[in-house]
């Protein structure tokens, strides 16, 4: 099984996002897409998730051109593929009702109607999925509380079940631990070690360096809407074959979206001295 974009290029407006970028994920992996902020990192998991359809270059699952499938097709596939987003978006419910929200939805309708009655008068059994789900971000615990009375990283990581809870083949997480403390960081990291444990591959966008060395099979570099390269975590960390790997790592490449006076956005790059 294998997730790709293909020579994808991404405009709004006059704005190139994406230019020609090219990168997949297959079974069992974990792959990290770095660079700082603005650099088109989110629209490339968008592409990948679906959510929209390139300008140029094609998107494949297995080598199929997912946009040249009928819509009930690309729906099948999108199915098998699950995005966590930056924020975390949690109804006011109980954490379990949250992680087997996805469940329900995609069940025919008089199986939802049935459990919907059964929810009615305090049926709150979760399925063997969602207990899994909750069990590997380290939340059956909390299967009865109210997801709005989480913490922030307890908050993401119940989205993170949620994504794991429909037995997705693909997780793609946008900045899953940018706003998280050091013990709520580590507990997600090893989930994600965990879903690849079990075959899932794993897209992660982060500006989190260290995150990427520690987690990743491969890592891609993207900046100015440009994949620069990629390849194992040694490899872009320690010894990366373009000048503008080093200077991200080395903290001396800056990239900077401002926003004019007509709301358009303004892209600038220095290097530090």
């Amino acid at each position: 099984m294998t997730l790709s974009a293909a020579t994808v290029s991404v405009s709004y407006g006059p704005d190139t996002v994406l230019n020609d970028v090219s990168l997949g994920v297959e079974a069992g992996e974990v792959v990290t897409v770095v660079g700082p902020s603005g650099t088109g990192k989110t629209t490339l998991l968008r592409l990948l998730g679906m959510f929209r359809r390139p300008d140029d270059g094609t998107i494949t699952w297995n080598d199929t051109d997912v946009w040249g499938l009928s819509e009930t097709e690309r729906l099948a596939v999108r199915r098998r593929i699950s995005m966590v987003f930056q924020e975390p978006s949690l109804f006011n419910a109980p954490v379990a009702q949250n992680v087997t929200y996805g469940q329900r939805v995609r069940e025919p309708w008089r199986e939802r109607i049935r459990k919907s009655i059964r929810n009615l008068v305090g049926d709150r059994t979760l399925s063997e999925s969602a207990r899994d789900a909750l069990d590997t971000v380290g939340l059956l615990d909390k299967a009865d509380q109210n997801a709005l009375s989480l913490s922030g990283g307890e908050a993401q990581r119940v989205a993170f079940a949620r994504a794991l809870a429909v037995d997705p083949e693909i997780v793609l997480l946008d900045e899953p631990s940018s706003n998280l403390d050091p013990r709520n960081t580590a507990v997600l990291e090893d989930a994600i070690r965990r879903a690849r444990e079990r075959g899932v591959g794993v897209v992660v966008a982060t500006h989190d360096m260290n995150q990427a060395e520690r987690i990743s099979d491969r890592v891609g570099f993207i900046y100015d809407g440009k994949l620069v390269e990629t390849g194992p975590p040694s490899q872009i960390f320690d010894t990366p074959n373009d000048s503008r790997t080093k200077q991200f790592v080395d903290g001396e490449l800056m990239y900077d979206v401002e926003e004019t006076t007509n709301g358009q956005a303004r892209k600038s790059t220095s290097v530090s001295p």
